[in-house]
């Protein structure tokens, strides 16, 4: 194991061999996984979207032809997302020393904005047609646009929860957000078919209204998206749940007496932690950087989204007092 201890500071950081080589694989398993998925999402989008601008325009469904756009929209999506999650997995070079996770939320940020084009463009064509009463000189919707409505449920809630299982697995956001672009399409096919539905029973305004509906919808998923990928570009910090299993850990380690603060910052899907812990004033160096050193492996290990951690060591009864004005980043947490 070779380890790195800079002088001026008793700072530690672990550089074992191990967590190179598992780095490395994980790497590697994310862009597999991911480019697995996204290939087999494109094959399954543009049949579905061929498909349902055949069932719209055969028949007479604005409500389904707008299904087809998020579906053709979601092809697009896919495309970006593959681009993004190449670039994120590239090993850290010299103009990126920590890494290329944040191209990967750079993607999402361009998909949320397709989307939400898309989404506004779907809704201000329904609320046209409603406002000119266009929808009037429609036929009305036949069963094939309803059939068809019934197979996009099925198919995007299937593929849904396929690409949700793979994106937790591999840690991976925009392939997550791919996922809920699958759930935004069940869910506006669903509108869909009620629209159509109403329209076939003598209400043809409900199939504008659908569209609409439907447009909502991407927007929500859109707005969603980006919030998610902003705050990865802006080092917020990892959910609470997380931080508390983190400090579980750190103080589960033999010769930890208590915690003086976890800091920790979203890399794009990858996590950088910082914590500074309490031991025995009296321990020696060598002692000291041991328990710092198993701190640090415990969270890398127990936690595989960790990229980095630094662990930071301050004798007990000497250590600086930390400010109150952080209680939750900083709780100073003590063995008992």
């Amino acid at each position: 194991m070779k380890k790195k201890l800079k002088k001026s500071e008793n700072i530690i950081i672990s550089d074992d061999n191990k967590n190179i080589e598992r780095e490395e694989n994980n790497r590697r398993n994310y862009s597999k996984t991911a480019m697995k998925i996204c290939i087999a999402s494109i094959i399954i989008n543009v049949a579905l979207t061929v498909f349902k601008i055949i069932a719209g325009i055969l028949g007479n469904s604005f409500a389904m032809i707008s299904d087809a756009i998020h579906s053709a929209s979601d092809v697009f999506s896919t495309f970006i997302v593959m681009i993004g999650v190449k670039i994120a997995s590239k090993k850290a070079d010299r103009e990126h020393p920590f890494g290329h996770e944040r191209f990967e939320c750079v993607a999402a940020i361009i998909l949320s904005v397709m989307l939400g084009v898309t989404g506004a463009m779907i809704g201000i064509n329904g609320i046209q047609r409603i406002a000119d009463g266009s929808y009037k000189e429609v036929s009305l919707p036949t069963a094939l646009a309803l059939s068809a409505a019934v197979v996009s449920i099925i198919v995007k809630e299937i593929m849904f929860w396929i690409t949700n299982i793979q994106a937790k697995k591999i840690n991976s956001g925009s392939l997550k957000a791919d996922a809920w672009h699958h759930r935004s399409d069940a869910l506006s096919s669903i509108g869909s078919f009620i629209g159509i539905l109403f329209s076939m029973l003598g209400f043809p305004v409900m199939d504008s209204v659908a569209a609409i509906v439907i447009s909502l919808m991407i927007l929500k998923a859109a707005i969603s998206v980006f919030k998610e990928s902003i705050d990865k570009m802006t080092d917020s910090a990892c959910d609470k749940k997380t931080e508390r299993d983190i400090k579980e850990i750190i103080i589960s380690v033999d010769g930890v007496l208590g915690i003086d603060s976890v800091k920790t910052r979203k890399f794009g899907d990858r996590l950088y932690v910082e914590a500074e812990i309490s031991l025995d004033g009296s321990l020696s160096l060598f002692d000291a950087h041991q328990i710092a050193d198993s701190v640090h492996d415990e969270i890398e290990y127990k936690f595989p989204s960790v990229k980095h951690c630094v662990v930071h060591t301050n004798p007990k009864n000497t250590q600086d007092t930390i400010s109150s004005s952080e209680p939750e980043t900083s709780p100073d947490i003590q063995k008992e």
